[in-house]
Order: C-alpha cells, then structure tokens, then sequence
C-alpha cells in the first residue's frame, strides 16, 4: 500500500491532495494543525485550519494569507482526498488531520494533550490506519501532575512572594501556555497579572473568542519607579536575563513547563521554582492514544520517538520514527 503521506523537501506531503501539513517553508496549499512557529509559516498559498485558531494564525503569519477555515468535525475535499480536523487540546484552535483516501486513513498530530485546557477543545480521538504522533515528551519519565496540583503551587510561591515583597516572574510561553494560565488564575488570582508585551496582542485573540481570563495588566503600563512588590508577571523564556528584567529587583524566577519535570532542567536555566505542566502528551497518554486511535502503524513525528517506537513494537504495534527535518534536508540537498 501507498504511504498517504511522505516526507519532502517542504515537509510532510500528501501526493492524492496536493497539500502539506504543517509545512517547512512556503508551500502552494497548507493545512496548519496550530499557530505555534514551528508548526505554523507565513508564505503558503492557502491555509487550511480550524476556524477557532485562525485569528491567532492570522497574527502570527500575518493578515495576508488566503485562509480557508474549517469547522472541527466537518469533512471537506483536497485532490482526491477527504480532510478533517479534530480538536487536539494543545491550544487554542489546535487540530489533528485525518486524512481519508483510497490507500487508506491516516491521523497526523501536530501537538496535542489530553487534560482539561479551559482555553481549548478536548482532544478527540478518531479511527486509523496509520497515526502520525508528536513525541516531544517520549520518555517514561515524563507523567504530568494534576493541572489543580501545580496551580495551588504556583498561587503558593505567588503569595510566598507577596508576605516578602518580591516580585514573582513567572516565565512561560506567549502562547497558549500564559494564556492557560490566566484561564486558571480567573477567580483565583488575589490581584491582576502583569504581561510581557509580547504575550499581549496573543491574549487579546483569546479575549475576544469569550475565554474568561484573569485580569491582566501591561508591564509598560507601569508608573516609573514601579518595583512591582508582590506582583505576579508573565514574561517569555527569551527575556530572561534581558535588560527588561532590571524594572524587578529582588524577583524571585519560576518556569512553568513539562521540561521541568527534570530537576536539572531548572538548576541550569537558573529559576527559583520550577512547575510541572505542559501543553502536550505525556508517557501515558502517548500509549493511551495509540490506543484509542486503534491504528495499525503508528509514526512518531516532532520529538525523540524512537523509545515509544521501541516501545510500541515491543507490543506487538508496527511502529517507526521519522525525522522530517532531516527528510528535508535530504530532499533539498539531493
């Protein structure tokens, strides 16, 4: 049988569509599971994407594009294939693609994870042949703890940091991470956040869809001579240790990440306090939704896949890792 979808020099290519999921480099037709960067660039022709991301893919990769937004759930022709999405709970507007033709069904992830996310639809599994799995935490190391577990801790450190007066800069990613957050702080938080300006037109998108975040203000707000005594303030992982971070004396730095589930990861980046918590799969539900797709074959995809490969096989499942970037790199240098 014919693979359905096969490594290029602009990503992963389905021939029978004529299109690329999330793709490399600028391509004629794209179907986008997410806005993340890695998954999401500007200069495709046209996107294909769940319409609930299409106002945070339309600010990353800018207004210009020819979006075709879909609805989760609702079938629709590429070539001689059928597309659909299915929400992937990564962030907001995050999908998985099935795609539907006559050498079979495949499921691609993007990113994706299972637990609750008040800013995002609850992954949906569906029925496979082939399924294409992210594996960015495909370890057995890597188990989440309970969202409410970490939340506690992280208002825990906050109100640590309010008896003392420091300032709690709290570094995660612009988006869906700081977003998620502030989904999970609404009604909690005993004062309004601050926010990095980057994570500012990311949580406007959030806003305006009726998601009921925390209240939040802009650190450029502040009023010079601010030192932020007490106050909880989202920043990206790319202004630590920046001249930005000079306006809080004496802050105390935590990272909210499922890289933190290593305690060296923490001790190396230099923060105070490391929170486990992540947008995608872990361990468990890896093998759970290999399970639940009920594919034949399964890939690993956007990771180190070779221990669930391992793993898989070992279970009597045909499993297999591909490195699309290399893939690429072949392709461009063939």
């Amino acid at each position: 049988m014919n693979d359905v979808l096969v490594p290029d020099a602009g990503g992963l290519y389905c021939a029978a569509g004529d299109f690329w999921i999330d793709p490399l480099r600028p391509v004629p037709r794209a179907v986008v599971t997410h806005a993340h960067a890695d998954h999401a660039r500007s200069g495709a022709g046209e996107y294909f994407t769940a319409r609930d991301g299409l106002p945070v893919l339309a600010h990353r990769v800018g207004d210009g594009g020819d979006f075709r937004p879909v609805e989760y759930g609702e079938p629709f022709a590429l070539g001689e294939t059928r597309v659909t999405l299915f929400p992937a709970g990564h962030i907001l507007g995050s999908a998985t693609v099935r795609v539907e033709s006559e050498h079979g069904t495949w499921g691609v992830s993007g990113d994706f994870k299972r637990a609750p996310d008040p800013t995002c639809a609850l992954f949906q599994p569906f029925a496979c042949d082939v399924w294409m799995t992210e594996c960015t935490f495909g370890l057995p190391v890597y188990r989440w703890p309970e969202t409410e577990q970490v939340v506690t801790e992280i208002l825990d450190w906050w109100q640590d940091c309010i008896a003392a007066g420091r300032p709690a800069v709290l570094f995660c990613y612009a988006l869906g991470k700081a977003q998620r957050l502030l989904a999970e702080l609404a009604g909690r938080a005993p004062r309004p956040v601050w926010l990095h300006g980057a994570m500012l037109p990311l949580t406007d998108c959030y806003r305006a869809q009726g998601l009921g975040l925390a209240d939040t203000v802009p650190v450029s707000a502040a009023e010079k001579g601010e030192r932020f005594a007490g106050e909880l303030i989202l920043a990206p992982p790319s202004a630590a240790g920046s001249p930005w971070m000079r306006r809080f004396p004496k802050h105390s730095a935590g990272f909210v990440s499922g890289w933190m589930r290593i305690r060296g990861n923490r001790r190396r980046r230099g923060y105070d306090r490391g929170f486990v918590m992540s947008d995608h799969a872990d361990w468990p539900d890896l093998i759970r939704t290999v399970a639940d797709m009920r594919a034949a074959r399964v890939i690993t995809i956007h990771g180190n896949g070779e221990a669930l490969a391992g793993y898989l096989n070992e279970q009597g499942i045909a499993a297999e890792s591909w490195n699309l970037r290399a893939s690429m790199n072949r392709s461009e240098s063939a």
